[in-house]
């Protein structure tokens, strides 16, 4: 695994780190490989409730790919290919993780820190965050596929804004127009992602993951089949859902083992 890329677990959550302080903690196409990777591994994990993604430093999130190694990772035609398909591996392996996601932001977050970010289920940052992708300075395009889930968070208008501007966006503009859920003061975000980390992983796992799957489903206009109506009923036959109804009587907090 790529040194940029460090995991860590904690009881149910699981943190991923984009860990190069120094470059504000851009991504070279093996950190891209890497991200996939430690993603797709964690997804496969049963005892998790909660996958956290954040940068290192405190100075940024991420602003995106390695610009540095441009030169030697993205300047042929077929070395762009494989460069672009790194990148849209990583941002689906987050997209489907089939975990909560929550993206910390402490500072920037630009270019494929953006992309990132929009491919977490909630984001959180502090109140001098900056967004953006001023890619048009240097003369490259975001992929269909690094586009898509921009599109699908805040819609075209704001997308073509970032895009043709290169504007940074403030936290609040972010706030207003969706890029962020929530924005907390300088200083508490950590602290503050933290803790709703933990809220989310007090759910019900199965029905979080459920509801992310009915989601990203329900993006797709093809009619429901029988058998996905069917899933939702599901959840009424798990041990969570007698263990929930049962505390919920007995006024205590529930204990969800996944089952």
């Amino acid at each position: 695994m790529s040194e940029r890329i460090r995991t860590k677990v904690d009881g149910r959550i699981a943190e991923v780190r984009l860990d190069a302080p120094e470059k504000h903690n851009v991504l070279d196409r093996e950190g891209w490989h890497a991200l996939a990777g430690a993603v797709e591994e964690l997804s496969a994990r049963a005892d998790l409730a909660c996958v956290v993604i954040r940068g290192t430093g405190g100075r940024a999130f991420s602003a995106g790919s390695d610009i540095s190694a441009f030169a030697t990772q993205r300047a042929e035609p077929e070395d762009v290919r494989t460069y672009s398909e790194a990148i849209a591996g990583a941002m689906n392996a987050v997209r489907i993780c089939p975990h909560p996601t929550l993206a910390i932001i402490e500072g920037l977050c630009v270019g494929g820190g953006l992309e990132i970010a929009a491919c977490c289920d909630v984001r959180i940052c502090e109140a001098s965050s900056r967004f953006g992708a001023p890619i048009n300075r240097l003369g490259l395009t975001m992929s269909h596929a690094e586009l898509q889930p921009l599109l699908n968070l805040v819609g075209s208008g704001t997308v073509l804004e970032i895009l043709l501007t290169s504007d940074l966006l403030a936290a609040d503009h972010a706030q207003r127009v969706g890029l962020v859920n929530r924005v907390v003061a300088d200083g508490e975000v950590v602290a503050a992602g933290f803790d709703l980390a933990n809220r989310i992983a007090a759910g019900a796992p199965l029905v979080n993951r459920w509801h992310k799957k009915f989601i990203r489903r329900l993006a797709d206009d093809t009619p429901l089949s029988d058998a996905e109506r069917d899933e939702a009923l599901e959840a009424f036959g798990t041990a969570d859902y007698r263990e929930g109804r049962t505390a919920f009587l007995e006024k205590r907090d529930p204990d969800f083992r996944g089952e």
